[in-house]
């Protein structure tokens, strides 16, 4: 784990205006710079870049955060490498525990010994002109080519000597999955005369390699092993490639293989990636859908593609939301992706993308499949299995369509169904306007620990000045201004820095309330003159509400026990200050 002391020295002496800038173009506006948003498509400048805060928003799709948040955003970043990459950029080394420690020194050499086997790979494909023609062959340039960084490993089974001196001795190459060591002792490469796709984490290190044989062979595609830099449930082929497509479109395509990805940007559909001859994994969708506001998987029509495409569909539905959608296309019997580009052209892959059958027409066409729905038994079948895939379903409109879809086909009420699933009421979230229109009905008051939370959320060091009864109150926002003002007290937190106040919270209970949080009060566009005003009024809501409690407790006992002259003296007291207070 990195230290906090460390992450927020790095927070303080990074410039989030410098970090943005380098994907960005920010133009000077006021106190703040801005730019059309990198998150999604627009023509007129929404995305503001605040240097006091340390902060970014986007006021047309609400992407917020800092400099760290930027970087996992925009480059698809770990939290542990978009430190790592800010640090880098002051000449730091990120200090770790000690188990962080050994693993970050076995893995930097490790990443050393891929490039350098990369390297040699594309060295040896410039020279072998029959893997060039087998290249030409399947319709690739060398444009392509180099932006994949595609290779050749030689028909040799100790070829990577050339580019490793120490090859028999050296055990990084056994630990990257470059080398076989047999039980006598005998080392050999593990590629041999393939088409060799260098495989990319987010820092577009090579962590991994797929390897397509030339001839006939099997297997045709070999792919590294598990690896301490590779783990193939975890990574998508193509996506460091793809992202700026990605991100450009609004669109994600996720294919079956190497060949498909590449194959697909020599036509021009720049947005592929790949899933490395693995089932899609929930970190997979959950990769997917943070990269894209839309995934569409794109699987042969077959059996094995429909069944690929139930256990994509599976692995999505913890990571859907309202906003955030999976569609499915299943391509024409006996192509893939790579031949049909080739046949009908990149238009017309587009054009089958655009029509994918959106997640909730693929769920219910499967559900009701092989069922006689003229049935009590094949409707109690359907939603028998319709009841764990609801279950974790979290985007709440999208589970209220599907609810009602279900309940029809299955001849019950809405009700009926979310009961015999078990399902727990969802929230649906409302939009909450920045303004109101005349004449339109005014928002509900926020609770008065959210509205102290957002306060101290733009001026943590006020913390020491809420009552303790605040800090006191049950509920989430109340846990999370007890935090805050325990960093304040603590000297953890700096004043007006919101986007390190955020990122000090990342890993905690708190995050997500304080994130929401955030969203809220940068939409709603506060106006921080008025904030000591506000705040006072909250405070006063607070000594109001104490007052009462104090009362409403003595009455009761007055009827119940009856008080002691004590009491009684402090119960007038106390009804004078409310009538004083009522009157001022």
């Amino acid at each position: 784990m990195i230290p906090q002391s460390f992450i927020q020295d790095l927070l303080a002496r990074i410039d989030i205006v410098e970090v943005i800038e380098r994907h960005v173009q920010l133009k000077k506006q006021g106190a703040n710079f801005v730019a059309c948003c990198p998150f999604h498509s627009e023509k007129t400048p929404s995305f503001s870049v605040s240097p006091v805060k340390q902060f970014y928003h986007c006021f047309g799709c609400g992407a917020h955060g800092s400099a760290v948040g930027f970087l996992m955003e925009y480059s698809g970043l770990s939290y542990v490498d978009a430190i790592h990459e800010l640090a880098h950029r002051l000449g730091l080394t990120v200090p770790e525990e000690s188990r962080a420690r050994r693993h970050s020194a076995d893995v930097q050499p490790l990443t050393e010994v891929m490039a350098r086997a990369a390297r040699f790979y594309r060295e040896q494909l410039k020279a072998s002109p029959r893997a060039i023609d087998y290249l030409k062959g399947r319709g690739l340039t060398g444009e392509i080519a180099a932006r994949f960084g595609l290779g050749y490993a030689p028909d040799g089974w100790q070829a990577l000597a050339q580019a490793f001196p120490d090859y028999a001795t050296a055990g990084q190459l056994h630990q990257c999955g470059l080398v076989i060591d047999g039980d006598t002792g005998r080392r050999w490469d593990r590629f041999r005369d393939r088409i060799m796709f260098p495989i990319l984490d987010g820092r577009g290190n090579v962590i991994g390699f797929g390897g397509r044989i030339i001839d006939q062979g099997e297997p045709k595609y070999l792919n590294s092993p598990e690896t301490p830099l590779f783990d193939k449930g975890r990574t998508l082929y193509g996506l460091p490639q793809a992202r700026a497509a990605v991100r450009n479109l609004g669109r994600v395509i996720v294919v079956e293989g190497y060949m498909d990805v590449v194959a697909l940007a020599q036509y021009g559909v720049t947005n592929a990636v790949a899933t490395l001859g693995t089932a899609t994994t929930p970190i997979h969708a959950q990769a997917l859908l943070r990269a894209a506001p839309r995934v569409v998987f794109c699987f042969d029509g077959d059996n094995a593609g429909r069944k690929a495409a139930w256990r994509a569909l599976e692995s999505s539905l913890e990571h859907l939301g309202d906003d955030r959608v999976a569609a499915f296309l299943f391509l024409p019997e006996g192509h893939d992706p790579d031949s049909y580009v080739r046949e009908a052209g990149a238009e017309s892959f587009q054009r089958l993308a655009a029509r994918a059958a959106p997640l909730a027409e693929f769920l219910l066409r499967e559900l009701r499949a092989g069922r006689d729905l003229a049935t009590a038994e094949g409707r109690a079948s359907l939603v028998h299995d319709a009841k764990p895939l609801l279950a974790r379903l979290h985007a709440p409109l999208l589970r209220l369509q599907l609810v009602r879809a279900l309940a029809e086909i299955s001849r019950i009420s809405p009700a009926e169904l979310e009961a015999a699933c078990g399902l727990k009421p969802l929230v649906v979230p409302t939009r909450r306007p920045s303004g109101l229109a005349p004449g339109a009905p005014r928002r509900r008051p926020a609770p008065l620990s959210r509205t102290l939370l957002k306060i101290i959320l733009q001026k943590p060091e006020w913390a020491a000045r809420i009552p303790p009864e605040a800090l006191l109150a049950d509920g989430p926002e109340a846990e999370a201004l007890r935090a805050i003002a325990d960093a304040v007290d603590h000297g953890e937190l700096p004043a007006g820095q919101l986007g390190m106040l955020l990122e000090h919270f990342r890993e905690t209970a708190h995050h997500a309330l304080l994130d929401e949080v955030v969203g809220e009060l940068v939409a709603e566009r506060a106006d921080e003159s008025a904030l000591e005003t506000v705040f006072g009024d909250a405070l006063e809501r607070v000594r109001g509400a104490e007052l009462r409690q104090a009362i409403d407790a003595l009455t009761r006992k007055e009827r119940s026990d009856g008080l002691s002259a004590e009491e009684r003296r402090r119960l007038a007291e106390l009804l004078a200050k409310k009538h004083n207070s009522a009157n001022s």
